[in-house]
């Protein structure tokens, strides 16, 4: 058992110095995105890929591997749940893909990611797609190289899906999404038949300096710890941590657009609130994170949306919308407020979309991945397709690419493949956790309507962030809610919510 117990402590010095190196990359990739000056994107892009390099090096070296197999004995004495069971386990799942991708691919890939973001952040605005075609196909030959690193695949998106939401494949993501569209769907045709509700009070002129100070207050009163974090401005709102102790996120001010901040800020709270939530003694080991992409998901949108658009949360909150901003909100009611922040419209951009229409976008861009990946489609047919296939889902067409194929920088930031489906898959689960931490406290509606988001915050701490990754995502929503994935309480909650609100 000493043995044992010595060779544990050597594997977590280990992690913890691979987790240094990663961290100080998160580091330099959160300047990159916030405070940088331009002039600096090329250097940057080298020093990041060297510390992925070195990271991906340290992780994969044999002493690691000889250690997991030293340890096994010992894990398999342990109950399945136990921490240091838990980490052996995760570590080495961890390990056996990380082997299988050289060092040298690491690098290459995270220096030609900053320098596609770096130039998405300036071609997005000029609307010039045709200078990010060429970093695109590149994006889309390392996707394809990276997923032919674990052959034996059913598609070849299935190991880029499996890296953010481990289990599932091309085929079981288009499974649900075609249950989710089914039921959807008629939900969406059902409301948008209707007049829309009257949005223009959150497009009055709201200063930026308010707005910041408002979302600052309210994710506060939420549960984020700013004496671990910090909010900062961006082009595309995220969440970065460098420790436990450290989880920053950002946010985008539009002064004529009153829900981009405030919104976007709750969102990568849940993200963060998650990160925070994580039991400390997991810090510097491969434990410290999300359940998976779409677990971690389902807590932005379970704040955004679950909550931050919910009738009690702005009968607390409203008054003190109305302090902040006087002249824009005096002459308009709560009901009127809490319709327009529940407006339901096609609309071009998926960061603004509703919660009924948002998964539509999510599923469009799911298609454009595989196809790509598949040969089927080329980049340069690209923004043609999305405005295409954007008109058919929609009913409209993005006046240029700004607004089409360019409003996302997830493929131009990372991987083509496996992002996008945790979005909705976040949407599921947020409602399904919400509907089981409602079976457990009641109260939940009551207390947010008196500025009391303390219960769901603390029964979120205790059965899914503490957990940090000891769980796979089918195993946590097993014992969070007694069965599998489901779409059916995030159906009812549509059902209840808009049912309500749009009399259908």
């Amino acid at each position: 058992m000493l043995e044992m117990e010595t060779e544990l402590t050597a594997l977590k010095t280990r992690l913890i110095e691979i987790s240094d190196l990663n961290n100080a990359a998160a580091v330099l990739g959160w300047d990159q995105a916030t405070y940088m000056p331009s002039g600096g994107a090329e250097a940057r892009g080298r020093q990041m890929a060297t510390l992925a390099k070195l990271a991906q090096e340290k992780f994969i070296d044999l002493a690691v591997g000889k250690l997991l197999d030293d340890l096994q004995p010992y894990e398999e004495s342990l109950p399945y749940d136990s921490d240091d069971a838990s980490l052996i386990r995760v570590t080495r799942r961890d390990y056996e893909r990380a082997i299988k991708i050289p060092p040298e691919f690491v690098g290459r890939f995270s220096a030609h990611s900053s320098e596609s973001y770096q130039a998405w952040t300036e071609a997005r605005p000029a609307n010039d797609f045709a200078r990010l075609r060429p970093l695109l196909e590149k994006t889309l030959d390392l996707s394809r190289e990276m997923a032919n690193f674990f052959p034996g695949y059913e598609h070849i998106a299935d190991p880029l899906i499996d890296f953010a939401d481990y289990g599932m494949k091309a085929a079981s993501v288009r499974a649900l999404f075609a249950e989710l569209r089914e039921k959807t769907v008629p939900i969406v045709q059902a409301i948008t038949a209707q007049a829309p509700a009257d949005d223009s009070c959150l497009k009055r002129n709201y200063p930026e300096a308010g707005q910041f100070a408002f979302s600052e207050l309210t994710i506060k009163r939420l549960g984020y710890d700013y004496t671990r974090g910090r909010m900062d401005k961006t082009h595309h709102p995220f969440t970065t941590g460098f420790s436990i102790g450290d989880v920053r996120i950002t946010t985008r001010v539009q002064e004529n657009w009153l829900g981009d901040c405030l919104f976007s800020a709750i969102h990568e709270a849940g993200h963060a609130m998650y990160e925070q939530g994580v039991d400390k003694a997991y810090e510097g080991t491969p434990l410290a994170g999300g359940a998976s992409a779409g677990v971690h998901e389902s807590q932005s949108r379970l704040w955004e949306n679950v909550v931050g658009r919910s009738r009690g949360f702005w009968e607390y909150f409203y008054p003190e919308l109305q302090k902040t901003f006087p002249e824009q909100l005096e002459d308009v009611s709560l009901e009127t407020f809490h319709r327009a922040v529940n407006k339901v419209e096609r609309s071009l951009i998926r960061t603004d979309a509703d919660e009924v229409t948002y998964n539509l976008h999510v599923m469009l861009r799911f298609d454009f991945e595989l196809e790509m990946l598949e040969g089927k489609l080329a980049v340069k047919d690209l923004p043609e397709a999305w405005h295409e296939h954007f008109q058919a889902d929609f009913g409209l067409r993005a006046p240029d690419d700004r607004d089409g194929v360019l409003q996302d920088v997830h493929w131009f930031a990372g991987l083509i493949g496996g992002v996008f489906q945790g979005y909705t898959l976040g949407n599921v689960l947020g409602a399904q956790f919400y509907a089981a931490a409602l079976e457990a406290h009641p109260e939940i509606p009551d207390d947010m309507r008196q500025g009391k988001f303390d219960t769901l915050h603390r029964w979120l701490i205790e059965n899914i962030y503490r957990h940090g990754r000891k769980y796979t995502a089918e195993e946590l929503v097993q014992r969070v809610t007694g069965g599998p994935i489901s779409i059916a309480p995030y159906i009812q909650y549509l059902h209840s919510k808009y049912g309500e609100l749009y009399k259908i």
